[in-house]
């Protein structure tokens, strides 16, 4: 990997080829909609920008990006335009999308799909630890729970995760 600047003014494309795959996954597995997710990932990068102070470290910039992407999506569920929202279209998407997942499955994407029909609580948890590789103790500054409640809901998504993939056949 290349190393970045540590000042966010300089190299801006390079942070955000680098770091904008991951805000608009987490985006997307914390909201389940790919116009929120996209909305979120604008955000992101522009209070990026906005923000102008070095960073310690490469890992700290990713850090400080995944922590701002979590505020982002907690403030984008919390709006008023999703409290607008009936639960029943709140309900409908999310079972067509859930739909659509499994109907379209094939090796490679079932595991995926699996984890996005979680509930959000654990969907965000297998995200950071298994995609982002993220340990335990940063996963729950992160989030804002302690250590036992993030090995407790990564232990709670991976009993959901096998029940719902015992069917599906892998090769290996």
């Amino acid at each position: 990997m290349k190393e970045l600047s540590l000042c966010p003014q300089e190299d801006f494309e390079e942070v955000l080829e680098l770091y904008n795959k991951m805000v608009y996954r987490l985006a997307y597995t914390r909201t389940g909609n790919y116009h929120d997710a996209n909305d979120i990932l604008q955000e992101v990068f522009l209070r990026y920008i906005r923000y102008g102070k070095s960073f310690e470290s490469e890992e700290h910039r990713k850090a400080w990006l995944i922590r701002i992407t979590l505020n982002c999506c907690k403030s984008m569920i919390s709006s008023s335009w999703n409290k607008h929202r009936s639960s029943d279209q709140l309900n409908d998407e999310l079972a067509e999308k859930k739909d659509n997942f499994l109907e379209h499955l094939d090796e490679k994407n079932a595991i995926l799909s699996a984890v996005m029909s979680l509930p959000q609580k654990y969907r965000v948890i297998v995200h950071l630890y298994y995609y982002e590789d993220l340990p335990i103790h940063k996963i729950a500054d992160m989030t804002g729970v302690g250590e036992a409640t993030v090995k407790t809901r990564l232990r709670r998504a991976r009993l959901l995760l096998k029940n719902m993939l015992k069917e599906v056949e892998f090769d290996g």
